[in-house]
């Protein structure tokens, strides 16, 4: 893996979602700091971090493996959505943002497994 974590698009996009879900969490109900708002911002965090750690193993199985984890953290974050969107803990615009956001990664992030997961072309010698 020749590129660097923070030239992958996707890790760009997770960096700007974590943003969007701390802004969004801060006006979450003061007696959430450690119930969905902790978990929302851990699961947040977690999709750029395991990206960058996967992208720095060094194989293409490795990557893909976190990447995987990274797919699993996106959806635990969009459930979590979901159970504040249900709790009214904001406004609707603000969970349309975040919602799309994590759509538009995941989508990507399945690109991306199925990218890593491809063999690789053989490459012959002169």
């Amino acid at each position: 893996m020749s590129k660097s974590f923070r030239e992958l698009k996707v890790w760009q996009l997770a960096i700007d979602l974590s943003l969007t879900i701390y802004k969004l969490t801060a006006g979450f109900p003061k007696q959430e700091i450690y119930g969905i708002t902790s978990q929302m911002r851990r699961a947040s965090v977690s999709i750029a971090s395991n990206i960058a750690e996967g992208s720095a193993r060094g194989t293409k199985k490795d990557f893909r493996q976190f990447v995987l984890i990274a797919k699993g953290s996106i959806c635990e974050l969009q459930t979590q959505l979901l159970i504040a969107r249900r709790l009214k803990y904001s406004d609707l615009e603000s969970f349309n943002i975040a919602e799309q956001q994590a759509m538009d990664i995941a989508q990507m992030l399945s690109g991306l497994s199925t990218y890593l997961a491809a063999p690789s072309p053989l490459k012959l010698s002169n």
